[in-house]
């Protein structure tokens, strides 16, 4: 009554895949090869519907009454795919359980369809999509993240038995009722919490996850008399008001969650996500050079450009080696307080002298080419969109448009609101030649639309599978468009829509000394080559300020900003430095594995340090880029895990006034006090290279 299979280096194993068992299918292997197991039996899935919730009370998403009931069908194995049938005799219900695994990470992705065979309608509430049972909780270590507007990627590491205390189950026979909980709130997927965790174990096995949607999503722990038992899943009716009424014969698909697993501890996990990320994404070649790109709006223009503000900044970007010249909000309008206006993305009839085309014209001179911010999905209350458009094109709640900030919100289920947005993204391409698009989303209307779809949470998963189809069409339409996601900064960063777009913005935080956090918890969440980071210097900065203010965009994408004609000598010389370094490295940053050498900074941290590991085809040549910030006391840091045999510092390129050593095995630098920064090449021990 067992199957076994196996993918790459994982090994699994399921009870009860056979006709007759008397228990659901459950997953009682996970390993890599014939490695340690990282869970214990227990149910593949679990599904919830209105008549229907848990066969034992309990405040989690475990143990369903109809899950409880599925038995095996049948089941087909392919080398990276595995489909797992079952099916509930007492309401006809099917489930069809997808785990894939991609080549070249050590993770399985999993999904659920589920089929109504029954002969009435039945209304779910909600699908797991990872459920699993740790194969013990000793020694784990817990991971995740907070993040809001200006403070993105705030991780947090505690022992597991903190996040769940104990109980003294065995005493009562039974498992427990309550949860470690981390969910969405609203449209911003990432605005209160990370859909991303970690179960680290020093020694290993160590597991990550993350859910895969713009939508509704949550992920909790519960504890049973054994072990602990993750659930991660998309929209529920109890967290996202989510239903989704199934007539006969009808079926709905789950959103996907990715599960890594590891062999060491914690920066083996998430290098094993990252290696999972990568085989995620939908890449084109333009996204392959990784170009540098310039905006306008960070502490620069902040959504007021004009031929005058932006004619000197396009030279100096060109100067500096930027590759992409983005023009940020308000060009679309000549109100200064534009919100409730936008939505119909036509240039402004008086901000550029000669016309958007000009302007245009001359970034392409300068050998960049030009981008423009977009918020397609939203329709100020004042736009001539608002009203031209028909009242099912908005997201409405008990038949009201729903407004937001004085604004509506596009439902791209709807054919005119797809027009809409298909019309400016084809005209910008066709009458200005536009490369690249800043796609940004500023509101959080609430749950979402119940507007032809049984419950608010489900009308707003809709819409989001609707926005990265159109994604994707666009794309297909204009491969040389360069798409990159915004949402006040990172409040949508999941990798629904990760997968599709090419770079994602990591914060609006304008605070130099507030950003090496955000940067460096980056990869955590989003893959070192996507996480576009911000650099604006500022004459306002000290050459120390300077060079640490543009590190963050070197050990990520680059994202440059500020008045770089107005830089003093010195500063300027800072960021072409900046950018021709972050030039020399960005080909290896697309298969570096991030570590972090003084664990995941707090935010109030006096020292942050990130690196990025990656092979070099040169065994001479440094394998590791390592990023270290001051913004404290002078002291004298060990930095761990990094398997140095020789150390540079590479920027700033004349710096030597950090100490660098080896001892012992780590690496031991002497950090000055105040707001400072180095980049340092790490050439790794060449016993250890891989």
């Amino acid at each position: 009554m067992t199957l076994n299979w196996s993918s790459g280096r994982l090994s699994l194993q399921f009870s009860g895949a056979a006709p007759g068992a008397g228990a659901p299918v459950g997953l009682s292997r996970l390993a890599l090869g014939d490695g340690q197991s990282a869970v214990r039996d227990h149910p593949l899935v679990d599904v919830f519907t209105a008549g229907e919730q848990r066969e034992r009370t309990s405040q989690a998403f475990v143990l369903s009454a109809v899950g409880h009931r599925l038995r095996y069908v049948d089941h087909d194995a392919q080398d990276d795919v595995l489909r797992i049938r079952q099916r509930d005799t007492v309401t006809g219900l099917e489930v069809v359980s997808e785990l894939r695994v991609r080549a070249g990470a050590d993770a399985v992705q999993w999904r659920h369809t589920v089929r109504n065979g029954g002969a009435r309608a039945i209304t779910v509430t909600a699908i797991s999509s990872i459920m699993i049972e740790l194969a013990d909780r000793d020694g784990v270590g817990l991971l995740w993240a907070e993040s809001e507007w200006l403070a993105e990627n705030r991780w947090h590491e505690q022992a597991l038995v903190d996040a769940l205390p104990g109980l003294g189950l065995a005493a009562h026979g039974q498992d427990a009722r309550g949860r470690f909980v981390r969910s969405s709130h609203g449209s911003w997927s990432s605005g209160e919490y990370l859909p991303v965790g970690v179960l680290a174990r020093s020694g290993g096995p160590s597991l990550a996850w993350q859910i895969e949607t713009s939508a509704g999503w949550s992920w909790e722990l519960g504890q049973t008399q054994a072990s602990v038992i993750l659930s991660a899943s998309g929209p529920s009716d109890l967290e996202h008001q989510f239903a989704e009424r199934l007539e006969p014969g009808a079926e709905f698909t789950s959103e996907p969650a990715g599960l890594a697993i590891a062999a060491g501890g914690r920066d083996d996990a998430f290098a094993a996500l990252t290696r999972y990320r990568r085989t995620l994404r939908e890449l084109r070649p333009v996204d392959r050079g990784l170009p540098v790109i310039y905006n306008d709006y960070m502490n620069t223009l902040d959504g007021q450009p004009s031929s005058a503000a932006l004619l000197p900044l396009i030279e100096s970007a060109a100067e500096a080696g930027a590759e992409y010249f983005c023009i940020d909000a308000g060009w679309f309008t000549d109100a200064t307080d534009y919100w409730s206006a936008i939505g119909v993305w036509e240039e402004a009839p008086s901000r550029f002298a000669g016309g958007l085309a000009e302007l245009i014209d001359t970034i392409r001179t300068r050998g960049m080419r030009p981008g423009l911010w977009l918020e397609p999905e939203i329709v100020g209350v004042d736009s001539p969109a608002a009203s031209t458009l028909p009242e099912e094109a908005f997201f409405q709640r008990m038949g009201e448009r729903v407004v937001e900030a004085h604004r509506y919100h596009l439902d791209l289920r709807h054919p005119a609101a797809r027009a809409h947005v298909d019309e400016a993204i084809d005209r910008l391409v066709r009458d200005f030649g536009i490369d690249y698009i800043k796609l940004d989303y500023n509101i959080n209307p609430g749950v979402g639309t119940d507007r032809d779809a049984a419950g608010a949470g489900a009308g707003l998963l809709g819409h989001t599978r609707a926005l990265r189809e159109w994604l994707l069409d666009v794309q297909a339409r204009h491969p040389e468009l360069l798409v990159e996601n915004c949402a006040s900064g990172a409040m949508r960063m999941d990798y629904a829509l990760l997968s599709v777009a090419h770079l994602q913005s990591t914060s609006d935080q304008q605070d130099f000394r507030l950003y090496p956090v955000i940067a460096a918890a980056a990869p955590a969440a989003v893959l070192p080559e996507q996480a576009a980071n911000w650099a604006y210097p500022a004459t306002s900065m000290s050459d120390a300020e300077t060079a640490y203010s543009l590190i963050g965009g070197i050990a990520g994408r680059m994202m440059l900003s500020g008045f770089l004609h107005e830089l003093r000598p010195a500063q300027q010389r800072l960021v072409h430095q900046a950018v021709a370094l972050q030039k020399t490295w960005r080909e290896r940053l697309a298969s570096s594995d991030p570590i972090w050498p003084l664990g995941l900074p707090g935010w109030d941290a006096d020292v942050i340090a990130l690196a990025l590991r990656a092979g070099a085809a040169d065994p001479d040549a440094p394998d590791t880029m390592l990023a270290v910030w001051s913004r404290g006391d002078a002291q004298r840091v060990v930095l761990s895990g990094l398997e140095p045999e020789a150390v540079e510092c590479v920027f700033p390129a004349d710096a030597d006034d950090w100490a660098p050593a080896i001892d012992g095995g780590d690496l031991v630098i002497e950090v000055p006090a105040g707001h400072s920064a180095r980049i340092f090449a790490v050439h790794r021990n060449r016993e250890n290279r891989g």
